[in-house]
């Protein structure tokens, strides 16, 4: 197990009704601003419950957060939270808006040109303002960690920052919030978990077995509840089961003391940024033929997540990779979420731009020992047309 620094201040309340408890939650004088997506949160009355809980507190409302949210929609909280001299922000939605929210939190307070927080990689940020968010889409973790995501649609770029500054202050994890999700919201949701588990876990052997069983556990359940999640909405223990797994997956825990890969996810980036596919298809896409190209260098834990997560026993290490990734591109494809670029009329016409891209944004250093090239992500995206 390698050293490591591990630290997360976020208070989760996990439950029906814990919407309730805002109002301990959130200063009592404080002035707010509640951010959210589209109009789903104000349909389903989660809104309303939210400023009610609230009580007798200044709120004022932010709605219009994109899903892949946007450097310019969010710029336009950012003169907002300025202008009212707001005090406290307050997320409802998914890892979108609370990626947005983040973001908003540091850029509000920061001094410069704000898109240097994301050619940095959130280096820079010294002060937020302080958050919590309302989940309503259990998918990226974003709720009970320190990152985000970022897309600036006039350069059609898609960057990732990190800070200590920007984890939620509290999370409210009620499971019927996402009983009235799309089906297709539900699937990108289990395809998301289950790529951040593989990120930090399908890596090599680091002697690492609490890393490595609560990995290969998480995987397993949500192998188990993803299909049952799409068929029962209104089925509370797995809807919570799955809720809770989504925040596991990349609350920092289980990358701790581990080496991380990301090289898919940075891939997906480009080509959401490109083509607007959402993220999770973006993951499907590319995880499978990533870990076939590089099968030798992950061959020892692609074995151990055969035979522990798949139960594959028979046939030699390569047949037993290979299966494995098969049975990784199957269950994606179950759910719902399909696994080739030409699923989504992408063809070997499009790979020049997404690996100029690549290069442009500086990821020509990928994976858990840096040796994924452009070149090799092109290899990657030609055997997933």
């Amino acid at each position: 197990m390698q050293d490591f620094s591990f630290y997360n201040p976020t208070r989760i309340e996990f439950g029906a009704g814990k919407i309730a408890n805002l109002d301990q939650l959130v200063p009592v004088k404080a002035r707010v601003l509640v951010l959210f997506g589209g109009e789903s949160a104000r349909r389903t009355g989660t809104l309303d419950e939210v400023t009610a809980a609230l009580g007798d507190r200044e709120v004022q409302l932010f709605g219009g957060i994109e899903p892949n949210p946007s450097f310019e929609t969010l710029m336009e909280a950012v003169q907002m939270v300025r202008e009212q001299n707001i005090e406290f922000l307050l997320a409802v939605g998914g890892g979108s808006v609370i990626d947005g929210t983040k973001f908003v939190a540091a850029a509000a307070l920061y001094e410069g040109d704000a898109w240097d927080i994301l050619l940095q990689g959130g280096q820079n940020i010294t002060r937020a303002l302080p958050f919590g968010s309302v989940l309503t889409l259990p998918a990226t973790g974003s709720e009970m960690n320190k990152g985000s995501v970022i897309t600036r649609k006039s350069l059609a770029a898609k960057l990732p920052f990190m800070s200590e500054h920007v984890y939620p202050v509290f999370s409210v994890l009620d499971p019927v919030k996402t009983y009235t999700l799309p089906t297709r919201q539900i699937a990108n949701g289990v395809v998301d978990a289950f790529m951040h588990v593989m990120e930090q876990y399908l890596t090599y052997p680091a002697n690492a077995p609490v890393q490595d069983r609560f990995a290969e556990g998480l995987l397993q359940t949500l192998i188990e509840i993803g299909p049952k999640a799409l068929a029962n909405p209104e089925d509370y223990q797995t809807r919570a089961s799955l809720m809770w797994t989504a925040t596991l997956a990349l609350n920092g825990l289980i990358g701790a003391g581990v080496p991380q890969d990301w090289a898919t996810h940075m891939l997906g980036h480009e080509l959401t940024a490109l083509h607007g596919l959402d993220h999770a298809q973006t993951l499907a896409i590319i995880l499978p033929e990533m870990l076939r190209q590089r099968k030798a260098t992950k061959l020892g834990k692609l074995v151990q997540y055969a035979e522990r997560v798949w139960h594959i026993r028979d046939g030699s290490d390569d047949e037993k990779a290979e299966a494995a990734i098969e049975h990784t591109r199957n269950f994606f494809e179950s759910v719902g979420v399909k696994t080739r670029l030409s699923d989504y009329e992408l063809g070997a016409e499009h790979i020049d731009a997404i690996i100029n891209s690549l290069e442009a944004h500086g990821m020509v250093a990928l994976g858990e020992h840096g040796d994924v090239t452009p070149e090799h992500c092109r290899q990657i995206l030609l055997a997933s047309l």
